[in-house]
């Protein structure tokens, strides 16, 4: 990477505002905030300068997913129960012009069988889920990889 900080945009769905209270024992005890805290501590670290998000709003994220596609920016995204069923989000994720990479906390083939489809992982660069918090260190050092090929 060069010596300016290539932007990364970090996008989560629904619910992950409520981290460290919602569920942990599937989603761990990491509060939302320290989850950001982590991911530009790591993406810092890497060269990056990460731009992260949250919203329970199907139709902001698709603004976003519009706004880094004509960007051409990098995406991390947690799309959260979105993953299971919105095809206007899978449908913005395939405009995308830059890398995509598809993270869960939990693993969700390992958990309800209506969470074990993603609309969102068939127009993915790559999916990495069911490591907690790590998910997102996984995905940043994937990153690196996948823009130095």
């Amino acid at each position: 990477m060069s010596s300016t900080s290539q932007p990364v945009w970090v996008l989560n769905g629904p619910n992950l505002n409520r981290l460290g209270s919602r569920e942990p024992d599937v989603y761990g005890n990491t509060s939302y905030e320290q989850l950001v805290d982590l991911i530009v501590d790591e993406g810092r670290a890497l060269g990056f300068e990460p731009d992260v998000r949250q919203t329970n709003d199907e139709a902001q994220l698709i603004e976003w997913l519009h706004d880094a596609a004509d960007q051409s920016v990098p995406v991390i995204m947690n799309p959260a129960a979105f993953t299971h069923y919105s095809y206007a989000i899978r449908d913005a994720c395939a405009m995308l012009t830059a890398p995509l990479i598809e993270v869960h906390l939990s693993n969700p083939v390992a958990r309800e069988e209506f969470r074990h489809t993603s609309v969102v992982s068939g127009v993915a660069t790559g999916s990495i889920s069911g490591f907690g918090a790590d998910s997102y260190r996984l995905a940043l050092r994937a990153l690196v990889g996948v823009l130095a090929d």
